[in-house]
């Protein structure tokens, strides 16, 4: 093998190696939480009652977590997506996160109250 031919895979392995991804030709950097959390906060922000849970995880992606649950009777679910940084531990914890609330897969709110008056 050619020494161009070791640097040229040494490049694309480099590069594999890096978790670097392109979408329609723009760098998307997949390994930076901190534009995670800030993207998922402008998303919630923009969110109205009413959305579909479908229309909400095309928006949003998988959620950190889920949950579902009854309350008088109605089935509700819950997606927590990462919002904030509390712990530096690589993990993501409840307390990271801001709870969307769906009742027949309908958002009706959103936050740890919202959360908190349905669940308990």
């Amino acid at each position: 093998m050619n020494s161009l031919s070791r640097m040229t895979a040494i490049a694309l392995l480099s590069f594999a190696a890096s978790g670097c991804v392109f979408i329609d030709g723009k760098y998307v950097d997949h390994n930076d939480w901190r534009d995670d959390q800030s993207d998922n906060r402008a998303m919630i922000s923009k969110l109205e009652i009413g959305t579909s849970r479908n229309s909400v995880v095309d928006s949003l992606g998988t959620p950190a977590d889920s949950e579902a649950f009854t309350h008088d009777g109605e089935e509700l679910r819950v997606l927590f997506y990462r919002t904030q940084r509390k712990h530096s531990d690589g993990e993501t914890t409840r307390d990271e996160t801001t709870p969307l609330v769906f009742k027949n897969n309908q958002l009706i709110g959103w936050g740890d109250s919202v959360y908190r008056d349905y669940r308990s």
